[in-house]
């Protein structure tokens, strides 16, 4: 199955830079509201995937057969903290995760500089997470990856 997950990742990833998903100035342009062309490739996934999770959840296991437990997310003010970040980090850079990968993929070296910031940032929230717990009434933090 990893070999399955690398050519998925490798493909999505040349689906991103082909749409261009991953390219900084189409980004930038969906934030000024000048390029709507991500907006669609946004809808597209989600009326794509839509219904493949909802007959996952209805039949509750995966593919292999393997049980599939959809819960939802607590709902806190985190949300709204880390949503707010997450949007800044995105529009500053024109990168989330998968489109970082994408970019240093492409060779573009500035990608290094968004990844080096998404895993401070990483870093920072699991050292600061106790003091962030109790200041915004997160829950507990799992450890590991639970049955998955």
């Amino acid at each position: 199955m990893p070999l399955a997950f690398l050519l998925f990742g490798i493909v999505f990833g040349w689906v991103l830079s082909r749409s261009g998903a991953a390219d900084y100035d189409f980004i930038q342009g969906m934030f000024l509201f000048t390029e709507l062309q991500l907006y669609g490739i946004i809808g597209v996934a989600v009326a794509v995937a839509l219904p493949g999770v909802m007959w996952i959840k209805r039949r509750g296991r995966g593919l292999t057969g393997a049980p599939v437990s959809v819960k939802p997310k607590p709902r806190h003010r985190g949300n709204i903290v880390g949503g707010a970040l997450f949007g800044v980090g995105w529009s500053l850079t024109g990168m989330c995760p998968g489109p970082i990968l994408v970019n240093i993929g492409e060779g573009k070296l500035y990608a290094l500089a968004a990844l080096a910031g998404v895993l401070v940032g990483a870093s920072l929230f699991g050292v600061l997470y106790p003091r962030l717990q109790k200041l915004l009434g997160l829950p507990d933090m799992g450890i590991g990856t639970g049955d998955g």
